[in-house]
């Protein structure tokens, strides 16, 4: 019935879509949904670019970056997935992902992550650690992180300056702007506050 997978997908997807009344959210993830699956690149991938074209434009699109877990989204990748898929994307973060190596936990701050990206974003979801309790830093410093998208997003004057120290942890970070170590050592004090509060309940 179909001349290809993404005509596919895109019509049994937007049926879905419609069925259910056009929700306001509504997830797409597609075969290639990162930079690494794509062939022979985002811009000149034939599923992608079919995909954008035949998707209704209320159904998000899920994008992880340049791979499944990506140690650095910039901008301009972000812009290039945009021009694509004929919509800003949702990334699914899978930076603390351990699902494919349960012998490794995550516990450093949200890093790597340009500022400036959430004009960027349709929408952001955070893949975690499968132990539960190992996903206070990560949590914690993604919500450091948003606020500081916030505080660019009403100044605008900063928002999207990306250097190579801001994607890490920069040693003079601008006034207002996320820094990395910051928040983990915010993070670190909440965590701490938060074992000693459970340490004192009736039965620990």
């Amino acid at each position: 019935i179909f001349p290809s997978l993404a005509k596919a997908q895109a019509s049994v997807a937007n049926e879905v879509y419609q069925e259910l009344g056009q929700p306001s959210v509504f997830l797409f993830c597609p075969t290639e949904y990162c930079s690494s699956l794509c062939s022979p690149s985002p811009t000149q991938s034939c599923y992608l670019l079919t995909i954008g074209q035949e998707l209704l434009p209320g159904i998000g699109v899920i994008w992880t970056g340049p791979k499944v877990v990506s140690q650095e989204l910039s901008a301009t990748l972000l812009e290039e997935v945009e021009g694509v898929l004929q919509r800003r994307p949702i990334i699914w973060d899978n930076l603390y992902a351990n699902d494919y190596d349960c012998r490794r936990v995550f516990l450093g701050p949200y890093t790597g992550r340009a500022p400036g990206l959430m004009t960027r974003l349709h929408g952001l979801l955070l893949n975690p650690n499968c132990e539960l309790q190992a996903n206070f830093i990560p949590i914690h410093t993604l919500g450091s992180w948003f606020q500081s998208e916030l505080r660019s997003c009403a100044h605008p004057d900063h928002a999207g300056m990306e250097t190579a120290a801001s994607l890490g942890d920069s040693q003079d970070p601008q006034e207002g702007s996320y820094s990395p170590k910051e928040a983990l050592e915010l993070a670190l004090r909440d965590w701490v506050a938060e074992i000693h509060r459970q340490a004192l309940e009736p039965g620990r």
